[in-house]
């Protein structure tokens, strides 16, 4: 049994870099494993001007049994305690393979038809990009995409990521990440 909930645990603990299951894959055209977020995904407040553009995202190699997807975008280094969740997005139907540049805007219609964004630590649903403290050491940003074994999770636009954790501890198939990095 403890087994078991070692495996269920880890499938929603952030890794610390890029990696994934079998085949399962998670790419950016804007941002390459390991390197520097570029200014035009960096979040326009706390000190910085950046554009606060969600990138390019493409996934493939999903498992068997994928009903649909979710997204995070994770901060572990975040001076909270707890992390700093700057992207929350969920109910991604099966048959996409990708977000354009600019979907993580929740005024501007580019996410596919179904899927949610939910509330993010910065409160509400949306994008919001890399803004560590001035002068502190770089953050990693995680982009993890989630395959998910039910078409809906059971929450909203205005669930709290943990919600959304909570829910994919139960449905997750498989997961592929990579990491980003912005210093402060």
């Amino acid at each position: 049994m403890l087994d078991s909930i070692r495996s269920r645990s880890s499938l929603l603990s952030p890794p610390d870099s890029g990696g994934g299951s079998a085949g399962f894959a998670l790419a950016s055209g804007d941002i390459r494993p390991g390197a520097t977020i570029a200014d035009e995904q960096v979040y326009n407040g706390f000190g910085y001007s950046g554009a606060n553009v969600s990138p390019e995202l493409h996934w493939s190699g999903a498992p068997g049994g994928t009903k649909s997807f979710a997204l995070t975008v994770y901060d572990p280094d975040a001076p909270t305690g707890s992390g700093f969740w700057h992207w929350v997005v969920f109910n991604i139907p099966p048959d996409v393979s990708g977000l354009p540049k600019g979907a993580g805007d929740p005024t501007a219609g580019r996410l596919p038809k179904g899927a949610v964004q939910s509330r993010t630590d910065f409160g509400g649903p949306g994008y919001g990009g890399p803004c560590p403290p001035k002068g502190d050491r770089p953050h990693r940003y995680i982009f993890t995409l989630f395959a998910v074994d039910a078409e809906r999770l059971d929450a909203d636009a205005n669930s709290s990521a943990a919600l959304v954790g909570f829910n994919l501890h139960f449905h997750t198939l498989a997961k592929a990440s990579f990491t980003g990095m912005f210093g402060g």
